[in-house]
């Protein structure tokens, strides 16, 4: 079984993806949030190709975690349909998934 996860999110905006950033710490859903401002998506909507700019999120959790960080996500999120996407990590540095493993299991 994976010792990490890593969540791909969007959000419209640089503020809205670090509001979910620090709802996400606050409640120890995860160790770290990677946000990368001024990301341009093109996607279908509603039977039309759309563009926005938005903002990308890289959350590091855990196994344990991820379900309720995904949720977590889902309810504070602008988007009627988010971008919420989990991805099982293969390996890494130990110290680095011992770190991840250790802030998600304090108290939040």
């Amino acid at each position: 079984m994976s010792r990490a996860v890593l969540l791909y999110v969007t959000a419209g905006s640089v503020r809205e993806a670090e509001d979910l950033a620090r709802g996400l710490l606050e409640k120890r859903l995860c160790a770290c949030v990677n946000i990368f401002p001024g990301v341009r998506s093109f996607y279908w909507w509603e039977g039309r190709i759309e563009s926005a700019e938005e903002a990308v999120l890289i959350v590091k959790t855990t196994p344990e975690q991820a379900r309720a960080a995904r949720e977590e996500i889902v309810k504070r999120h602008s988007y009627s349909c988010p971008c919420v996407l989990e991805l099982s990590v293969a390996g890494g540095h130990e110290p680095f998934l011992e770190w991840i493993e250790r802030e998600t299991a304090k108290p939040g």
